[in-house]
């Protein structure tokens, strides 16, 4: 195992910018998740990580060893791919084995590091099987399976759920953070899905047009997000946005309602800004402000909620039972402790 220490890592293509001095320190054993929407930069970066893309200026250590010029294979890494790379004509085993077939091992570790992997991911029974016999999950598990054969410093993961179904993502999400607590082996991985990032990391590091927009466990990023970007990125269903200006009454909104404001930074009155309040904190009151129903869908154990107050829609999520339907008007407030306030021209997080 290693840490892994980015310093300033820029990537160009040509005259074009791609990645802009991203610096992200990794602690030895810890599991990163590099989060973003498609064309962030984050395969990318991850790519350089492995070797597979050339540095334009900055510098990647794994370990003690800075590894801009180290060829990928003697970088001591494994990488699961998004669409498995398996060979077809192998059997599992042979896969599996294929790597430290190429570095001259002898048949009785490979043998034995093959049974390790393969009674760890459940894949005894289908060592004697070609690709073409094997679900998406079970060429999944392969692919990381003949990653841990390789017994790596740094494991390297490139949205290796995105070809599966959305039953067996969340048992590979389970399974693949299982794997981590057991091997305890430094782990990056790439995902455009903040689900993935908010259930299986130790620490996030969000990216947006080749820069980091903020890096943290998963739930200060949620509490405490730097950004309107990262705060409307992290979350299922999606922080509310609301314009308007501080006043005395607390925050007026352009739909010419007003909500509280806990606390608002000095001096900021008639400052422009922008309120956000997550699904869950809106709750009922009937001291709130009307809003009317426009969606309601309920998932069993909770109901989403589409509103219009102020000509302004946001989403609210309860857990308990809701008998209103479209059309009619119910009282909402604010979860005020829950409540962010944002800089409407910078996008900054403005209260404390």
């Amino acid at each position: 195992m290693a840490s892994v220490t980015i310093r300033d890592v820029r990537k160009a293509f040509g005259a074009v910018e791609i990645i802009h001095g991203v610096s992200i320190d990794i602690a030895d054993g810890e599991f990163v998740i590099l989060v973003g929407p498609s064309g962030c930069g984050k395969s990318t970066l991850l790519r350089m990580i492995a070797g597979l893309e050339n540095i334009t200026s900055g510098e990647i250590a794994i370990g003690d060893r800075v590894v801009n010029n180290v060829p990928p294979k003697e970088r001591d890494i494994a990488m699961v791919f998004q669409n498995y790379a398996l060979y077809p004509h192998m059997t599992v085993a042979e896969n599996m084995a294929f790597s430290m077939k190429l570095r001259g091992a002898d048949k009785a570790e490979m043998a034995a590091r093959v049974e390790k992997a393969a009674k760890i991911l459940g894949l005894t029974h289908l060592l004697d099987r070609y690709p073409r016999q094997l679900s998406g999950g079970q060429r999944q598990r392969v692919a990381m399976g003949r990653a841990i054969v390789r017994d790596p410093q740094v494991f390297l993961f490139d949205e290796p759920l995105s070809n599966l179904d959305a039953k067996l993502r969340v048992q590979m999400r389970t399974e693949i953070k299982e794997l981590h607590q057991r091997l305890k082996t430094t782990t990056v991985y790439v995902t455009h899905d903040q689900i993935e990032a908010m259930t299986m990391a130790d620490k996030i590091v969000v990216m947006h047009d080749g820069i980091v927009e903020q890096m943290g466990a998963p739930l200060d990023l949620y509490d405490r997000p730097d950004n309107l970007f990262v705060a409307g990125f992290i979350g299922s269903p999606a922080m509310n946005f609301v314009k308007g200006h501080i006043d005395g009454q607390g925050f007026a909104a352009e739909g010419g309602f007003t909500l509280p404001v806990g606390s608002a930074p000095a001096a900021s009155a008639g400052r422009p800004v922008v309120y956000g309040l997550r699904p869950e904190h809106i709750r009922i009151d009937a001291q709130g402000i009307p809003a009317e129903v426009i969606v309601v869908e309920p998932t069993g154990s909770e109901t989403q909620v589409v509103l219009r107050t102020g000509g302004q829609e946001m989403i609210a999520v309860f857990r308990e039972r809701l008998s209103a339907r479209p059309g009619e008007t119910i009282p909402i407030v604010p979860t005020l402790a829950n409540a962010h306030l944002f800089d409407a021209e910078t996008g900054r997080r403005l209260n404390a």
